[in-house]
């Protein structure tokens, strides 16, 4: 008998508000981008299917709105996490500067069996404003950072022009795989998918 390998990642997004979040997930996504900038209101998520290698693998990409009362969102929200993804505007000097708070507070929710070993990963978003002139990040500030916190992997995007989101997400995607443990569902005509959504806290739509 075959079977179809198939996986559910929770990834969760997280980062100042503002810096590009919820745009880098639709560009991703839905393949859209919008210059109206509307505040994400709580968590809310997206889903998107793609093949790696021999499986099929479902991402539940999760946004936050990044307010510094984060913590409200409860450990459900971060609970199940496969990957994180920290996100900040290469143009604004603070949202870099809370990246040690988002981490932290991260860890602190999630509770990962081995936080050493999580995967994270950075994004540094809008590299396409003013021609990259009003830039107050260099990239060897993000790599430096990076490297301090066991080398997560680090990619400079817009949400704007398309640039590195598929590729960033892909490696997201990766990174998630290697760090689920026993998630797997195997489908062979039996609805046995429901259980793993509820596991997971997270919704088949």
């Amino acid at each position: 008998m075959s079977f179809r390998r198939r996986t559910l990642l929770k990834v969760i997004v997280l980062g100042d508000s503002g810096v590009g979040k919820t745009s880098l997930m639709n560009q991703y996504v839905h393949k859209r981008f919008s210059q109206q900038y509307k505040a994400t209101i709580g968590a809310d998520f997206v889903t998107k299917e793609l093949q790696i290698d021999d499986k099929i693998v479902t991402l539940q990409i999760w946004d936050t709105a990044g307010q510094e009362r984060f913590q409200s969102l409860g450990i459900a929200f971060y609970r199940g996490a496969d990957c994180c993804v920290l996100v900040y505007d290469v143009n604004v000097a603070r949202s870099f500067d809370t990246l040690d708070n988002w981490h932290e507070e991260f860890l602190k929710q999630a509770n990962p069996a081995d936080p050493s070993s999580f995967p994270f990963i950075l994004l540094g978003n809008k590299i396409d404003i003013d021609g990259g002139n009003s830039r107050v990040v260099s990239e060897k500030k993000a790599t430096d950072w990076c490297s301090s916190k066991g080398n997560i992997p680090y990619y400079e995007t817009s949400a704007k022009e398309d640039h590195n989101v598929d590729d960033a997400f892909l490696r997201i995607a990766k990174s998630a795989m290697a760090n689920e443990h026993d998630q797997d569902l195997y489908f062979h005509g039996v609805p046995d998918a429901a259980t793993e959504t509820e596991q997971r806290g997270g919704c088949s739509c």
